[in-house]
């Protein structure tokens, strides 16, 4: 029998655990999260209004009520929690599945300033995140007009909220504190600068037409920084995504405006050098137009112009972090691997792995992330006969609330749901998410069970043992 613990119950890690348990039904799977709640970035980093992707929700769901998988939220690996060498010890193999969980920064001036905010801390505090910083409506109050820096899926998510109305954020799971402070934004006015061209745009076509569906909100293009696009004019010859992308900006550039009451402006071949304060605050943002420089990238000009702004959300990317305990590339933001084995020193450290970004790279879409899982798990079960010789204790349960760890299971999770179902009734909306860690920790401390797991046919695995 082999026992392995999974940190992280994102896509990685729940596609790890789902590999791990269809492929061997020798392997017991314990899947550890440093929050009471399960499902990672779809819970946490898809925008509320998007319920299609958030419906992924349920397949995670099945794996995590696998007979043979285990949740346990409120697990901290690493400094302030239970040590790499000491999870080691507790299971034949671990797999980390912690994603990216810093911003990559713009480095120019004025970026400390307020109202100067990464595209992830705004995300967290829409989306309800316990770790959201505590700005209650200042990321939008007296807010005109935001610059949104870059041009992926997440840039136009925030874009995209900024945008939106009371009617539409409503039935969405948004916290209340947010959907009032953004219900009652006076945003009228969003600039997404990106420093390269439109044919090399990461934003998906349907990700990008969305835009132009929000009521009272109109899209301005100026073709004019298209056309510096050298595969603007033909795009015929790009990838299909980025064919489709320049042809649906063509069609806004070609439009005439509306004087709708909110306007988006796509903006491209521009990079922020400066952040230029007004009493204190960002004020406005002072930008360089780029251009193509023959080899993929782009060269500054030395022409500027200064955009005005209360608001700047940076979007130029997530970055790895470390886990104290196992080995780590700055350069790249991952642990280095073969396979997904985790490499030390050049060499394959036994019963350690990695699947996810914090392997590859914050790349690809959450499909991405089942292949990686399963290169990993392969790895994982070629090497099983090798590491289920080791002893373990019993049950890694009774030694974590030994250590004074009081995991949330499956029971704890559920209880969450009900109290989430509970408090959206009472404000006369559909599923409200809990904004913090007290509440969070209440409603799952509320579940009679929740010191016992669902139930599991094999009466060797822990989820059957009685506390």
């Amino acid at each position: 029998m082999l026992r392995v613990a999974v940190v992280g119950s994102g896509p990685s890690g729940v596609y790890t655990a789902q590999s791990l348990v269809q492929r061997d039904p020798e392997v017991l799977v314990d899947v550890l999260d440093r929050l009471p709640c399960p499902y990672g970035l779809v819970r946490y980093g898809v925008a509320p209004d998007h319920e299609k992707i958030k419906s992924l929700q349920h397949s995670l769901r099945t794996v995590l009520e696998h007979e043979r998988v285990r949740f346990l939220g409120g697990v901290r690996i690493g400094a302030d929690g239970l040590s790499v060498a000491r999870l080691r010890e507790l299971y034949h193999a671990v797999v980390y599945c912690v994603g990216a969980a810093s911003d990559r920064r713009l480095g120019v001036p004025g970026e400390e300033l307020a109202g100067s905010w990464s595209a992830t801390d705004f995300v967290s505090w829409y989306s309800a995140h316990p770790d959201a910083v505590a700005a209650g409506d200042g990321f939008v109050r007296d807010v005109r007009t935001a610059v949104v820096v870059g041009v992926g899926n997440v840039a136009v998510d925030v874009t995209r909220m900024l945008a939106r109305g009371a009617a539409e954020l409503s039935p969405t799971d948004m916290p209340q504190a947010a959907l009032g402070a953004l219900s009652a934004s006076g945003v009228t006015e969003i600039q997404m600068v990106g420093r390269r061209g439109p044919s090399q745009a990461r934003f998906t076509t349907k990700e990008l037409r969305e835009l132009g569906g929000l009521p009272d909100t109109e899209v301005i293009v100026d073709e004019a920084e298209l056309a510096s696009d050298p595969a603007y004019g033909d795009p015929s010859a790009l990838p299909a995504a980025q064919r489709r992308n320049v042809e649906v900006l063509r069609g806004w550039a070609a439009a005439p405006t509306r004087g709708a009451r909110r306007r988006i402006r796509l903006r491209f071949f521009l990079r922020p050098v400066e952040l230029l304060p007004v009493e204190g605050r960002v004020g406005a943002v002072r930008l360089e137009r780029t251009a193509p420089d023959g080899r993929g990238g782009v060269t500054g000009t030395g022409r500027y112009e200064d955009v005005e702004a209360q608001l700047v959300l940076r979007s130029v990317g997530y970055r790895g972090v470390p886990v104290e305990g196992l080995p780590f590339d700055a350069d790249s933001g991952t642990v280095p691997h073969a396979a997904g084995r985790v490499l030390r020193g050049g060499e394959v450290a036994p019963g350690e792995y990695v699947a996810g970004w914090i392997k590859r790279g914050p790349t690809g879409v959450i499909g991405s992330n089942r292949p990686c899982a399963k290169e990993t798990a392969t790895s994982v079960l070629e090497d099983a006969p090798v590491l289920a010789r080791r002893r373990l204790p019993d049950d890694p349960l009774d030694s974590l609330r030994a250590m004074g760890a009081e995991p949330v299971q499956w029971a704890g999770w559920l209880a969450i749901e009900r109290a989430e179902a509970a408090l959206g009734a009472s404000l006369g909306r559909g599923v409200v998410k809990l904004p913090d860690w007290a509440a969070l920790r209440a409603a799952a401390g509320s579940a009679d069970g929740s010191r016992t797991a669902h139930a599991s046919v094999d009466p060797s695995h822990p989820a059957d043992r009685p506390s």
